[in-house]
């Protein structure tokens, strides 16, 4: 695989490779700017990826992605993100991420990791005995899986606002694709605000834990992407909006917690074109990037939900912006983005 362009294209300052015998780690780290400060981003921890390629998008694609979400919400950050390919089989898990610790310490600074989906605060303590550029401790932000919730609910009340003439989330209907983490808090949010909830997820626990908490309606994946709502929510993994699931569509909107939702950013019109609002992924999920940031900068909670409880603004901004000038929602954060960046 040619590396060389992809990075030259997509504006990266680099593409790190670290790999350790004893633990089995095999591991990337993008960093696409560091223009605002420090990159930060987490590290996503999977053994699913069918190959080095596809690894090394992922981690392009996520690192970018948050570069535009740390430069929309304000943040002195840049965007970088790690992924881990977890070995087959049984490994130490201790001695992988103490691996991967040393790691992002060789990097001087550049990175600071936090987690993402497959790692934990567990995983980040490990990671922390190796070096200080980690956030997402136990003893200080911990998950930030409730934090981006909170976020995503006040973008979606943006997004209301606009389609609607009002914020209010009493009696609208979202469905919900993943009740993970993030999914799981989300749907804790919207049952608080009176949202009618219908909810899929491949883990059966998941799905459950959403029905007796939230009175949430469980559906199939396929059910759910046909059924009928006001905003769907994408809360799984990205790249979900393709030329498969956005005719399955029969919503208003689209504004979820994924990353990197669009599978490729010619789908962004192809929801336009169906008449579907879409909040850019980047600008609405940014509540846990906000909540690690916080600790970069020392650690306040009640601050972290306060710059959170923004995201309702950037939307708005978004949107109006968008209404102005005939741009697409995610024509226009990009351009933002870009502002900022000059800046």
């Amino acid at each position: 695989m040619d590396c060389f362009p992809l990075l030259a294209d997509g504006g990266f300052e680099a593409l790190h490779y670290f790999a350790d015998r004893e633990s089995g780690l095999r591991a990337l780290v993008a960093i696409h700017s560091t223009k605002l400060g420090p990159a930060l981003g987490g590290t996503r921890a999977l053994a699913t990826y069918r190959s080095e390629e596809a690894a090394v998008v992922d981690v392009l694609r996520l690192a970018k992605g948050m570069t535009c979400k740390a430069a929309l919400a304000g943040l002195p950050h840049g965007g970088g993100k790690a992924v881990v390919m977890l070995p087959k089989g049984r490994f130490d898990r201790a001695r992988l991420f103490d691996a991967f610790g040393r790691a992002v310490e060789s990097l001087g600074g550049r990175y600071v990791t936090t987690e993402d989906s497959g790692t934990s605060p567990d995983d980040m303590e490990h990671v922390r005995a190796q070096t200080r550029h980690v956030v997402g401790l136990k003893a200080t932000s911990g998950d930030p899986s409730p934090v981006t919730a909170l976020g995503v609910a006040r973008g979606m009340e943006a997004v209301c606002k606009h389609l609607f003439g009002g914020p209010e989330l009493e009696g609208r209907r979202v469905t919900l694709l993943g009740v993970g983490h993030v999914g799981f808090a989300l749907a804790g949010e919207l049952h608080r605000r009176g949202a009618r909830l219908f909810v899929s997820d491949i883990n059966p626990q998941n799905l459950e834990a959403a029905v007796e908490a939230y009175g949430a309606v469980p559906l199939s994946d396929e059910e759910l992407l046909s059924a009928e709502a006001d905003v769907f929510s994408p809360c799984a993994l990205g790249a979900i909006l393709d030329d498969r699931t956005i005719p399955k569509l029969k919503v208003k909107a689209v504004a979820g917690a994924a990353n990197n939702q669009l599978a490729e950013p010619r789908h962004g019109k192809v929801l336009a074109d169906r008449g579907i609002v879409y909040a850019p992924d980047y600008a609405i999920n940014a509540g846990g990037l906000i909540n690690v940031a916080q600790e970069v900068a020392g650690y306040d909670r009640a601050k972290a939900l306060e710059r959170a409880g923004r995201v309702f603004d950037t939307i708005d901004e978004l949107l109006t912006r968008s209404k102005e000038t005939g741009e697409r929602p995610e024509e226009v954060a990009d351009r933002m983005v870009e502002e900022k960046l000059t800046r």
